[in-house]
């Protein structure tokens, strides 16, 4: 069965509902919808973004507490009262509260990086429950009632079944949108953050907006399921919004799938349904009431994390494949170009570059320069400090001393991404791919700078034409460089060699005037060898200028124009590749010594 014909017998089912269900089940369905709303926003938060937090129910009472305050109040001032005039009025409100709110917040709490995020969240999602208690106009504990009904089309929404149907289509809306954003280039920028953000800050994406974006995405998600549980209940207290709840949302994240989609939903049902089954069942068993679904859920989270890391819904579609066409590259228009400098003209100058880490010194007056239309090879032994200077020129580390000049102008202490946006791009010693991202969208990543869609866009599917034209230019780029059969494979599944080879994929994806590759020959057989030194041959004749940083002397030696030649941090010799090859200094640092 397609994938379409599924989720349009899911929506078949979905609307006949409250048709044929009892009451008890459509109320156990609206909230599933409400859950669903806020672990759609954790999927996005920590399943593709990484990040984790436990104060996601703090924002659903942000939420809840704007619309209802607003709607019982009385005497707010006259820029505030009209707002509170209809509840459709307090859902904007709510929704900007919570995600000015959550800015502050993000702000602070994701500088936080290990296990200091996770405890940051804890402590913000403590305050404002305490907060909402303890705030005399929300009520305190005792909380706000007489929170009025939304009316749709002059029919008030007091009934569960009419209810359900707007909470529904909340939902779908939010993970329509989810999906569309997840499947574009804002949507790789996000994903990009789970490759590390070295990686992604040489590709382009601004990691720390990047960050922020997916923290107000989950924040207006969670605002929104608590501006309808408010006008479902018509009643709100802080009871729903503590830290024991916000760890309950991460649990439906995780088991359901925190890196899909459609994982937050199955997540989402799973824990409600059985939260409820177990409350029936278990004081039964034990013959005592109390809270023995938290010992089982507990036991439940252990059991999935060992078996099913990535949740639930991979497993399922695992046991039960979907047939969905095969995606297409549709043809689209070429991408705009930089303006390549002049052949011969210096595209890159290091000027006596010192790096030192407390008392280490890794780069000691490192010089070296790089032409348009040249293969200049930085070259030394495990530890001379090539990677480090790699770090030095592409902005991952600033300099201790000395300057880096980029097409003319100076960029030691900018930002990566500001040297990438210049035209200067890079691989890594160690492959840094998304493995479980296709190859095409891996090397789209590189591609970023060259698109401008932002978020919104995106979610709503109107950046679609620059989106082709992005993914045409990956596809031309991974044919470009061997792979045209493996556009639609997963990364991981490629041999190391074919790896490191959509990493040249996705640099040239920029469209760099200079690109810096860190051992690209490594793990590579002989004729791949030969294919990526043709490849490198094309790309100087085009006029790019490349710095290669390689082990295998004999790929070196038949493809660089010049060598530079490193130990113990800094410069031992430059030249061509046969003066090189006879200087005693390189022979005694390779070799040991000359007899």
């Amino acid at each position: 069965m397609s994938a379409r014909n599924w989720v349009v017998a899911f929506l078949a089912l979905l609307a006949l509902g409250p048709l044929v269900l009892p009451e008890f089940h459509i109320t156990l369905l609206n909230y599933i919808g409400l859950y669903a709303l806020v672990a759609l926003g954790l999927v996005l938060l920590t399943g593709v973004g990484g990040l984790t937090s436990f104060g996601q129910a703090a924002f659903v009472g942000i939420g809840a507490y704007t619309s209802a305050y607003l709607t019982t109040t009385e005497g707010l001032p006259d820029f505030v009262a009209w707002v509170g005039v209809s509840p459709w009025l307090t859902l904007p409100a709510a929704i900007l509260l919570t995600v000015a709110v959550a800015a502050v917040l993000g702000l602070l709490t994701l500088r936080l990086s290990g296990h200091y995020l996770p405890l940051g969240t804890i402590a913000w999602g403590m305050s404002l429950y305490f907060l909402f208690g303890n705030v005399s106009f929300l009520g305190g504990h005792t909380g706000v009632s007489g929170i009025p009904a939304i009316s749709l089309f002059g029919v008030e929404l007091k009934d569960g079944r009419y209810f359900y149907y707007l909470i529904w289509l909340m939902v779908l809306a939010a993970l329509w949108a989810t999906q569309n954003l997840l499947d574009s280039r804002e949507g790789r920028a996000i994903r990009a953050l789970k490759g590390g953000a070295v990686m992604a800050e040489a590709m382009g994406v601004d990691t720390a907006r990047s960050k922020l974006v997916i923290f107000l995405i989950a924040a207006a998600f969670a605002a929104v399921s608590g501006w309808l549980y408010a006008h479902l209940q018509r009643f709100v207290n802080p009871t729903p919004f503590g830290l024991h709840i916000g760890i309950e949302y991460l649990f439906m994240a995780v088991i359901g799938g925190a890196g899909h989609v459609w994982g937050a939903l199955l997540g989402a049902g799973l824990i409600t349904i059985l939260k409820q089954w177990l409350q029936d069942l278990l004081p039964r068993i034990f013959g005592a009431s109390g809270n023995f679904e938290i010992i089982v859920f507990g036991l439940l989270m252990i059991f999935v994390l060992h078996r099913a890391r990535d949740g639930l819904w991979p497993v399922i579609r695992r046991l039960a494949p979907l047939r969905g066409a095969r995606r297409k590259v549709e043809s689209a228009g070429p991408l705009g170009r930089r303006t390549k400098p002049a052949a011969g003209s210096v595209v890159l100058e290091v000027k006596d570059a010192v790096k030192k880490f407390g008392g280490l010194t890794a780069n000691n007056h490192m010089s070296l320069s790089v032409r348009a239309g040249e293969i200049l090879a930085l070259i030394g032994p495990n530890g001379a400090g090539k990677s480090t200077l790699f770090n030095l020129i592409t902005g991952v580390d600033p300099p201790t001393a000395g300057e880096v000049h980029f097409l003319g102008g100076r960029v030691d202490g900018l930002a990566s991404r500001e040297i990438a946006r210049r035209g200067m791009s890079r691989t890594f010693q160690h492959v840094r791919l998304l493995a479980t991202m296709s190859v095409l969208e891996n090397v789209a990543i590189g591609a970023h700078l060259r698109g401008g869609g932002g978020v919104m866009a995106a979610a709503l599917r109107l950046e679609r034409a620059e989106e082709g034209r992005l993914l045409a230019e990956a596809a031309r780029q991974i044919e470009r460089v061997g792979l045209a059969e493996h556009v639609f494979d997963a990364a991981g599944s490629l041999a190391l060699g074919q790896q490191r080879t959509v990493e040249i994929a996705r640099a040239l994806a920029a469209d760099p005037s200079l690109l810096l590759l860190d051992e690209p020959a490594a793990g590579l057989r002989y004729l791949e060898k030969q294919a990526l030194a043709e490849l490198l041959g094309r790309l100087r004749d085009e006029g790019m200028g490349i710095l290669l940083v390689e082990h295998d002397m004999d790929f070196v030696m038949g493809l660089a124009d010049r060598v530079v030649v490193m130990e113990f941090g800094e410069k031992i010799a430059e030249g061509l590749p046969e003066e090189v090859q006879g200087n005693p200094d390189v022979i005694e640092a390779y070799l040991g010594g000359v007899d």
